[in-house]
C-alpha cells in the first residue's frame, strides 16, 4: 500500500491544480485533513517555497500559489511578448472548441484536441480572449467560455455571426456524441453475457 504523501505536498498539488485560491475549509476537504491540520501544512508548506519562484499567498482565509516578487520584471515580459505574438494553431483550435461549443470544462477540450491545453487556455484568457467560469456541476473545477469581447476579434457583433458557425458548431457536438455514445456501450461481463453499461 503506497503511503501517504506529506500534507503540504497534497496541498501545493490542490493549489497548482486549482489555479486560483482556495479557502482554507476548501482546502480541508480536498486534503482530507481537519481546519487545523490544513493551516498547519499551510505554513510548512510557506516555509519550504521561501526563496523559490513559487510563494503562497495567504489573504485573509483565501491561499493560493504566486510568482515570486523578484521573478516580476521576467514575469511582465513573457507576458508581454506571449500577449503580442501569434495565437497559433493549437492557440486557434482551442479557441475555435470554445467558441463553438462552450462553456465546457479543460477535461473536454482536452479530449477534442487531444492533449493538455492548460498554457494554451492561460494565453487566451490574458489576450482576454475567453473567461474561466465555476462549474455548477462540480465545484472543484472550471468552465470555459468566450468573453464579450471575443466576437469582436473575429470582426463580428456576436459569436452567431462568425461565419460557419453552426456548421462547426453541428461538428463538434458530433465529437462529444460520439463520446457519449461509445461511454455508454463499455460492455460488461454479467452471467457470462456481455451487456451495456450505461453512463448515469
Amino acid at each position: 500500500m503506497l503511503q501517504k504523501p506529506p500534507l503540504e505536498v497534497l496541498i501545493e498539488a490542490a493549489l497548482f491544480f486549482r489555479g486560483s485560491t482556495m479557502s482554507m475549509k476548501e482546502l480541508a476537504k480536498a486534503v482530507g485533513a481537519s481546519l487545523d491540520e490544513a493551516r498547519m501544512g499551510v505554513e510548512n508548506l510557506n516555509a519550504s517555497l521561501a526563496g523559490r519562484g513559487v510563494r503562497l499567498v495567504l489573504e485573509r482565509d483565501q491561499v493560493g500559489l504566486a510568482t515570486a516578487p523578484e521573478a516580476h520584471e521576467m514575469i511582465e515580459a513573457m507576458r508581454r511578448e506571449e500577449l503580442e505574438g501569434p495565437l497559433g494553431k493549437a492557440g486557434l483550435e482551442t479557441l475555435a472548441i470554445i467558441v463553438f461549443r462552450g462553456p465546457l470544462s479543460r477535461t473536454d477540450i482536452e479530449y477534442v484536441r487531444g492533449v493538455n491545453c492548460s498554457s494554451i487556455l492561460r494565453s487566451l484568457m490574458i489576450r482576454g480572449l475567453i473567461e474561466r467560469i465555476d462549474n455548477p456541476v462540480d465545484k472543484r473545477s472550471f468552465l470555459y467560455q468566450a468573453t464579450p469581447e471575443l466576437p469582436a476579434y473575429f470582426g463580428a457583433s456576436s459569436l452567431n455571426d462568425v461565419p460557419g458557425y453552426q456548421d462547426m458548431r453541428q461538428n463538434i457536438e458530433r465529437v462529444f456524441a460520439e463520446r457519449d455514445e461509445a461511454l455508454s456501450k463499455i460492455p460488461a461481463e454479467e452471467n457470462g453475457e456481455t451487456q451495456s453499461v450505461v453512463k448515469s
